[in-house]
């Protein structure tokens, strides 16, 4: 569906200069086009739900907030993460891709066990826009039934990677709105290696129904880790409690 509209683009920038164009003609398609694809490359990650639902955050009538992480589960640092958040008696959503929770299911299910949530990811981690509808639905499909495989019931939170998504993608999911965030520190370089200041970030812009946005699973997240502890006192301390994302939209 999207490479149709991306091909409608191209048609339309074909007929849009004027025949009084003359030798600007060509120079104006070109610029045409590259401006439409321009405009789908930005409406991909556009916050508002333009090309289908999408969750931003949540309208709650209690102090909550939900902790989410993307990517993994990883051998070395999904441990670590539910021991951090163990100790500071908090729960919450990883959404992971297919592939690496395929390779390592039994990270999957001591997610589970800890009280906690998986979500999709995606199966490898592609950038969901300008592909084919087999491709997008095996993306989606294979992923959500590794999930299932580890023990996930009832429905699964989808957030495609980087945030992009089209008209083809939600075409796939249907109902199931794009899990997004209005909460992303780690996407300020200036504080995304001082866990301090990432943690203060957090704390000031999280509202009630807040949707946070974590990496945590990668060698280059060490801050990210560092500021767990940091991030769950500092919310508590504005009356407001970390959870999973299913407790918001429940």
């Amino acid at each position: 569906m999207d490479v149709v509209v991306a091909a409608g683009l191209v048609v339309l920038a074909w007929w849009a200069p004027p025949r009084r164009a003359g030798r600007w003609r060509w120079p104006m398609r070109i610029g045409l086009v590259l401006l439409g694809l321009v405009a789908l490359w930005k409406l991909a990650s556009a916050r508002a739900g333009l090309v289908g639902p999408t969750l931003l955050r949540v309208d709650v009538d209690r102090p909550v907030v939900a902790l989410t992480f993307d990517d993994g589960p990883t051998p070395a640092y999904t441990k670590p993460v539910l021991d951090l958040l163990e100790a500071e008696g908090v729960r919450a959503t990883f959404f992971v891709t297919g592939q690496e929770l395929a390779g390592h299911p039994e990270l999957g299910r001591a997610i589970l066990e800890g009280g906690h949530e998986l979500g999709n990811h995606s199966w490898s981690h592609g950038r969901m826009i300008f592909r084919s509808a087999a491709w997008l639905t095996e993306e989606v499909e294979s992923t959500d039934r590794v999930l299932r495989d580890v023990g996930v019931t009832g429905p699964i939170p989808f957030r495609p990677p980087y945030g992009k998504r089209l008209w083809g993608l939600h075409a796939v999911l249907g109902e199931r709105p794009a899990v997004l965030w209005d909460v992303e520190p780690e996407s300020f370089a200036d504080i995304a290696s001082d866990p301090e200041a990432l943690a203060a970030h957090v704390v000031e812009r999280a509202q009630p129904g807040s949707i946070v946005l974590l990496h945590a699973m990668y060698a280059s997240r060490q801050a990210t880790r560092d500021a767990l502890p940091a991030i769950v006192r500092g919310l508590r301390r504005k009356g407001l409690e970390p959870v999973p994302l299913g407790e918001l939209t429940r």
